[in-house]
């Protein structure tokens, strides 16, 4: 029954257990949802707390398995996620094999992120970077509507291989470690 499903209260689903943090980012994704004219139902609720939860962004099957068995099905999920995604509640990111992505969409700026194509592990691109992403998106966006265009909007995700140095410092180190000179008294070597 829908009835059964809805409530007043944004929070009545949520688990408490170190939800102090959450509870801002649930009443704003809340109140998201009422403004773009969706209810508030316990399934959404817990959808939204998943999603919240999740530092990086998740299909729609590992959502449906960080939720309680009794929160909603699968078919739940994805109706929320599509009706989440049309008011700007989520965003859609891609792994280069084709698999749709969800992350949590609360703040103005979506982060971009790069994706290992070995491990398909997700990190967020570096703020001097997506910075100056933005800032070209930006004025492309303000062209087309100049010209005309309507609803824009744009994906990107950026897709490598990870390098071989966890860290980038210890790439630059070693690449600038000079190599041996040979010594003053030594002879050149001869290719035959």
């Amino acid at each position: 029954m829908i009835a059964s499903t809805q409530t007043n209260h944004p929070l009545a689903s949520v688990k408490q257990t170190g939800a102090k943090s959450q509870a801002p980012s649930i009443d704003m994704a809340c109140s998201r949802l009422k403004a773009a004219g969706l209810r508030i139902t316990q399934p959404r609720v817990a959808i939204l707390d998943a999603l919240i939860k999740r530092a990086q962004p998740a299909s729609i099957e590992q959502i449906h398995s960080d939720l309680s068995n009794s929160a909603c099905d699968l078919v739940t999920v994805y109706r929320c996620l599509a009706a989440f995604q049309e008011v700007g509640l989520v965003r859609l990111c891609y792994f280069h094999n084709g698999t749709s992505l969800y992350q949590i969409n609360l703040e103005t700026e979506s982060p971009y992120h790069v994706v290992s194509k070995e491990t398909n592990e997700v990190e967020e691109l570096d703020a001097e970077n997506a910075a100056e992403l933005r800032a070209v998106l930006g004025r492309i966006q303000e062209s087309l509507i100049a010209r005309g265009y309507t609803e824009v909007s744009h994906l990107v995700q950026f897709f490598a291989s990870k390098p071989k140095f966890a860290n980038p410092r210890e790439q630059t180190a070693v690449a600038s470690v000079p190599m041996a000179a040979p010594q003053r008294n030594q002879a050149p070597a001869i290719k035959a």
